[in-house]
């Protein structure tokens, strides 16, 4: 393996971070709204299995 310069590893370092592409405003605005609405139904979801299970739970044993 071949070792690289403290300086060209930044020179390597910043000639690859300008080939990052950046999100617009508007895509970090959607996929943050849709994180959010996801995350609501999900945990509405998971409220309602937790409630369903905790209900049988308590139904079995009450049968003991």
């Amino acid at each position: 393996m071949a070792r690289t310069s403290p300086s060209e590893f930044f020179n390597q370092v910043k000639a690859e971070a300008r080939k990052v592409v950046w999100p617009t405003r508007q895509e970090t605005v959607t996929t943050a709204i849709f994180v959010g609405v996801m995350m609501l139904i999900l945990s509405v979801f998971f409220l309602g299995i937790d409630t369903l299970f905790g209900y049988a739970v308590r139904l079995l044993l009450q049968l003991a």
